[in-house]
């Protein structure tokens, strides 16, 4: 570990579920500039078989007044993100917060004022920019292969019928609901490529008995140029379809999902295992291109490799030299403004 206090930065973590053990810990671990310190665990102390040695708090105050933290991520129930994020800053932390980030347009315009007036920076937690599948699209994309885009589609299925156990997920409190829970990571990744839109429509639906929440969702998103992008996620596909669509006016290209970095750290492999992040064969994306004659040439495209580590490293990097986050306030709230219409 880089132990230079001025590029060192010390880490808290505010839960230790499926969120903190995969998708938190083991990146703040695997970089140099990070120091992992201390982890809220209220009942069970479970993170120090993972971690010896590291600090487990039972509450969130006593987290927050740990004074060598230097940035704590937010990886609470959706509906205690404004809380939690508020008494961080509050506390002059720096803080990562896990989507959704807010609930609401006037909570993040809340926080934003407070971070600047305690001199902190607030970091979004958007790992899906980094998922080899959505790598990959980007690259056929930026190729030009595909000409002009007409449209694309994104889509999250799952099947999954029955009422689950997080109750800020299926109960009807604040951002709870399938469009709070997949509905950042399918804005967020069309907002990094085009942008805020121009104008949306979203339709939520309800479809599981006994359901308290939207269980379903499809947003329309109508960009310059004619460029319309589909997002769609649902709770009960039993036959998962292609996660990614593009149509173009030279070719098409359609991928699976298969970014597997949540499924090799839940069955533990590590990062530094040399298959970490390489999608399974039979997942490749398959780009049709067609010439000007109607010539039609199939093209199978190997997926790029999944890591969220570069998600860390520009967070270290925006606090210990300045260089601007890639997910800014400006995505966030265009985000924010479709999920709370």
């Amino acid at each position: 570990m880089n132990t230079d206090l001025n590029t060192t930065i010390t880490v808290g973590l505010m839960a230790y579920g499926m969120s903190g053990k995969v998708f938190h810990a083991p990146f703040v671990t695997a970089h140099d500039g990070f120091f992992l310190k201390a982890i809220v665990e209220r009942t069970q102390q479970n993170a120090v078989k993972d971690y010896p040695g590291i600090v487990s708090y039972r509450s969130v105050a006593e987290l927050v007044n740990d004074e060598q933290i230097d940035l704590v991520i937010i990886n609470t129930p959706n509906n205690l993100h404004f809380e939690h994020a508020k008494l961080a800053l509050s506390h002059h932390k720096h803080i990562l917060v896990e989507k959704p980030f807010m609930a609401t347009v006037a909570q993040a315009k809340v926080l934003f004022d407070l971070a600047d007036q305690v001199g902190k920076q607030i970091f979004f937690y958007q790992n899906r920019r980094w998922d080899s599948d959505f790598v990959s699209v980007k690259k056929v994309l930026a190729s030009g292969k595909l000409g002009k885009l007409v449209e694309m589609h994104i889509r999250y299925d799952r099947y999954r019928s029955t009422i689950g156990p997080k109750a800020f997920k299926e109960q009807a409190v604040e951002a709870s609901g399938l469009l709070y829970d997949l509905g950042p990571h399918l804005l967020d990744q069309a907002i990094s490529i085009f942008g805020k839109p121009l104008s949306f429509t979203k339709v939520l639906g309800k479809n599981r008995n006994n359901t308290a929440v939207d269980d379903y969702f499809t947003i329309q998103l109508n960009y310059a140029n004619d460029i319309n992008v589909f997002l769609t996620a649902s709770l009960l596909v039993v036959n998962p379809q292609a996660s990614f669509v593009l149509h173009g006016t030279e070719g098409s290209f359609i991928k699976q999902r298969a970014d597997t970095q949540e499924e090799q750290l839940l069955a533990g492999k590590k990062l530094g295992d040399p298959q970490f992040g390489i999608e399974p064969a039979g997942k490749e994306g398959l780009l049709t291109t067609i010439d000007g004659d109607g010539n039609k040439t199939e093209t199978i495209i190997p997926s790029e490799i999944g890591d969220y580590l570069p998600l860390f490293e520009a967070v270290h990097q925006a606090i210990v030299t300045g260089e601007k986050y890639p997910i800014s306030r400006e995505d966030v709230i265009a985000q924010l403004e479709i999920l709370e219409a």
